[in-house]
């Protein structure tokens, strides 16, 4: 079990969010399935970073507007995905609580990392991290990380959870 100051360590760098578990997402064991755990960090990191621009309806303003405010014709894309449970998470009818940071920025992409928690024992159950591209439709190609774009990523810049 992961204690309170110790799920807070580093908060000034991380965005902690919480998002709904659903009945569905359970498994047969009651775990949330690990399917699932990919839709929570895809939720958490639209609740931090914002939907992509052109989706959806207007909502709640978020924290940093990384998605919300690209260029026309620039999508947001997943690279690749990196999960490890550390312990089950158990479905709850309480949002799991997901810490959100940045772990890498370079010249075309990012890389957001997360750790969800229990919401109840504050055990640390599942670490993550996505890597992510701009990627412009028409072209065909990857854009470069705007100098804007880095010092809105710069202030969440934490640590790696994985070291390669």
């Amino acid at each position: 079990m992961v204690t309170d100051s110790e799920m807070n360590h580093d908060a000034g760098r991380r965005l902690t969010l919480h998002v709904p578990m659903r009945w569905g997402d359970m498994d047969a064991y009651g775990h949330i399935n690990n399917v699932e755990v990919l839709r929570i960090l895809e939720e958490a990191r639209v609740h931090a970073f914002g939907p992509p621009a052109g989706t959806g309806l207007p909502g709640v303003e978020v924290a940093q507007p990384i998605f919300s405010d690209l260029p026309q014709n620039t999508q947001a894309l997943v690279v690749e995905h990196r999960v490890k449970y550390l312990a089950p998470l158990n479905y709850r009818n309480i949002a799991a609580v997901v810490q959100v940071w940045v772990s890498a920025i370079k010249g075309a992409s990012f890389t957001i990392a997360y750790a969800i928690f229990d919401p109840v024992t504050q055990t640390k159950c599942v670490i993550a991290e996505t890597v992510l591209a701009f990627f412009h439709e028409p072209s065909g190609t990857l854009v470069r990380l705007a100098d804007t774009k880095k010092s809105q990523l710069e202030p969440l810049q934490g640590p790696k959870n994985f070291k390669s």
